[in-house]
């Protein structure tokens, strides 16, 4: 039986199989994939952005290698990123008991 954390790795790789590939290289994201993939799966940030263009510009900063595709290691880079703030937000600046 997984564990809770193997668990989640699993469901990383299928949330990220689930929109890659559904125009072309199903290895990576494209920007439309990525933008269907943030407005399903972190709909709650996107609806609060009152700036439109934000999604494109994360797409930019988190393509590292300019290709115009996010692969797995840049997707995780973002996961990463949202899973520090919540931390830090939740757990660091949350007052002590």
């Amino acid at each position: 039986m997984p564990t809770e954390t193997e668990r989640c790795i699993e469901s990383l790789l299928a949330v990220f199989q689930r929109y890659a590939g559904r125009e072309g290289d199903n290895c990576t994201l494209s920007k439309r994939e990525f933008l269907a993939f943030m407005n399903t799966e972190l709909a709650a940030f996107t609806k609060n952005q009152k700036d439109p263009a934000v999604v494109d510009r994360m797409m930019k900063k988190l393509d590292l290698n300019s290709d115009g595709q996010l692969d797995f290691q840049e997707f995780l880079n973002l996961i990463g990123g949202i899973a520090v703030a919540c931390h830090n937000t939740l757990v660091v600046t949350a007052p002590s008991s």
